[in-house]
């Protein structure tokens, strides 16, 4: 449940599409990353400040005429904070919506801050009381001790804090909603109890003031009953209870409580609205997502599934709603297909290039394939295809990393970590054999997924991509060390008799490569692409298995295969004649097609 955690409460980075940059975040020297848990922290620092600013300021202007060394110490050491912060946000990169990326050009760091919240900043963090030591005869002038109140500015940082903890599956949204709405009413309560309170303070008569009127000599009474006594009337003013023992006496209270009961009017309808849509409808796709974690785990339980697979599971939800909120497939779907496909090309051309099986290959087929793939990302330790499952599609690494995993006697080992450009899942693919590897990602990593009959009919069309496919892989499973000789034997052998099937469903392909194999080359001369297997059958054999066939590259003359094949089976005599499976004899070299099965018997 950790990583699930780390993979959506960090605000996950996600590459953008096609972007060869993989999880790693390297930033230019002295920028700070965002995500980086130092600063993180030091954030959670900043927001404590946050809450004891919000409320010491209205209470030291209200209740405090005349602030004492200890309080006057505070106050400029968290404004301290405040501003070592600033300067910190010149080294702090950023996010770009609109490519995703994170910025760490130091210039374009300081113009975004500074055209945006950086004067808001520094008015909030000026420390005031020091100048108003410089200038002494206006030190405890009101207007001079309303500038603290600019420092309520920093509340935007607890805005941000709850939505991070909306979002966040170890925590209750519902309580976390509540304690919201309970937080912005609390404060309203206590900023308008304060602010009552100084314009009963500051009126030429205390005697005519809502205060005065029920507690005359309240001056001398200590600060926490003046305290209590003004969050009292804001609360059953806020309530509309309105009991008639502490109520507005002059003018200017008048004037105040009829603008707090307007402000009241709007922050009720906003609880209200905010409870409704909480308790009846919900914040719609938080509450999807939290609900399908939920019926997730549930389905865990009850099906008492291993711990990691649920946690792959839970990662995967999180990762697809994390992916949702960028709208990359809903944008591409609403474009015309040749947009997409320009797209798709600007994108993943340069990615597919790299991709070791279609070297050779012409540009032409290459936009075939790069059109009709889809991009998907994974999340750490989430498996994209299982070892002997059946093959359903063919992958190639964007970004991220994947691990190559085989499974040997019941221990599971990695051989070898993909990164970016290299493709896996082909052998079972093109082979039609079950997948021989199991494939893990280790970190966020983007995937091509290319559908296993698209990419078959691709290769089917195209004879001259069929032929550097074929050969590329054929190349790489004879040296691959991973595979003996029995399974390299058996998967050259299931690759050509497949794609040996594609060949002879079209008579006119068939005579067309015939015709241009005698004209290229003559009635001596084999193509060298051409891969065959042989089988010997003797007359001495009487076992009833049948001889290990061998597959060799296809020689230029007859005399050169029954050399070849006096080689590879030893000990067998070398007067033999050539048959196909159907058992007609062969005698000419040019009807020998490419996976072609040939039988060798002694006569």
């Amino acid at each position: 449940m950790e990583t699930v955690t780390n993979t959506f409460h960090n605000d996950l980075l996600l590459p953008s599409l096609g972007a060869r940059a993989n999880q790693s975040i390297k930033l230019r020297k002295f920028i700070i990353c965002p995500y980086d848990s130092r600063y993180r922290a030091w954030e959670t620092f900043l927001l404590v400040l946050v809450v004891f600013s919000a409320w010491i300021c209205p209470f030291e202007l209200a209740f405090l005429r005349n602030l004492s060394w200890k309080v006057f110490l505070v106050d400029n050491i968290v404004d301290s904070f405040f501003a070592i912060d600033i300067i910190l946000t010149f080294f702090l990169a950023y996010l770009d919506r609109k490519t995703y990326l994170l910025v760490d050009d130091p210039k374009r760091i300081a113009a975004r801050y500074l055209s945006s919240w950086f004067v808001f900043d520094v008015c909030s963090t000026i420390p005031y009381q020091p100048l108003g030591l410089i200038f002494k005869k206006h030190e405890n002038s009101l207007a001079y001790r309303s500038l603290n109140m600019l420092r309520l500015w920093r509340l935007r940082r607890l805005s941000e804090l709850f939505a991070r903890l909306e979002k966040d599956i170890r925590l209750n949204y519902y309580w976390i909603r509540c304690i919201k709405l309970i937080s912005a009413t609390l404060f309203a309560v206590h900023c308008s109890g304060c602010f009552n309170y100084l314009i009963a303070d500051r009126y030429p008569n205390p005697e005519r003031t809502w205060i005065g009127a029920a507690i005359p000599n309240y001056r001398s009474e200590s600060m926490w009953v003046r305290y209590v006594t003004a969050t009292y009337w804001s609360i059953t003013t806020l309530t509309t209870t309105g009991y008639g023992d502490l109520h507005a006496e002059n003018p200017r209270e008048m004037l105040f409580s009829i603008c707090y009961m307007l402000f009241n009017l709007g922050l009720t309808a906003y609880l209200i609205g905010n409870m409704t849509n909480l308790v009846v409808q919900g914040s719609c796709r938080t509450r999807n997502f939290r609900d399908t974690i939920h019926a997730a785990s549930q389905f865990a339980a009850r099906n008492q599934l291993p711990e990691h697979i649920k946690d792959e599971m839970l990662s995967h939800i999180c990762l697809r709603y994390k992916t949702e909120e960028l709208k990359q497939k809903e944008t591409l779907d609403s474009l015309p297909k040749g947009i997409r496909s320009s797209i798709a090309c600007n994108l993943f051309l340069p990615v597919i290039e790299k991709v070791y099986l279609f070297h050779g290959v012409s540009i032409t087929c290459m936009l075939q394939l790069v059109t009709e793939m889809e991009a998907e990302y994974y999340p750490p330790r989430e498996v994209v295809i299982l070892q002997n499952e059946a093959p359903m599609d063919v992958y190639i690494l964007v970004s991220g990393a994947v691990e190559e995993r085989i499974e040997i006697d019941g221990t599971e080992k990695v051989q070898k970590v993909l990164y970016g450009g290299e493709i896996f899942g082909e052998i079972g693919v093109l082979c039609n054999i079950p997948q021989p590897c199991s494939f893990h990602a280790t970190k966020v990593s983007q995937l091509l997924r290319l559908n296993t009959t698209v990419l078959k009919n691709i290769i089917k069309e195209n004879k001259d991509a069929r032929k550097n496919i074929l050969n590329n892989l054929c190349q790489k499973i004879n040296l691959d060390p991973r595979f003996s000789a029995e399974v390299m034997e058996k998967s050259i052998h299931m690759l050509h008799q497949h794609f040996g099937e594609y060949n002879r469903c079209s008579a006119f392909d068939q005579v067309n490569e015939e015709n241009e194999l005698r004209a290229n080359t003559g009635n001596s001369m084999a193509s060298p692409w051409k891969r065959v297997t042989i089988h010997m059958y003797s007359q001495r054999n009487k076992r009833s298995e049948v001889p290990r066939a061998k597959v060799i590259n296809l020689p230029g003359s007859m005399d050169e295969l029954f050399a070849i094949a006096c080689q590879k089976f030893a000990n067998y005599c070398p007067t033999m004649k050539l048959f196909n499976p159907e058992f007609a004899e062969i005698d000419d070299i040019t009807v020998i097609r490419d996976g072609d099965h040939l039988i060798f018997m002694e006569i």
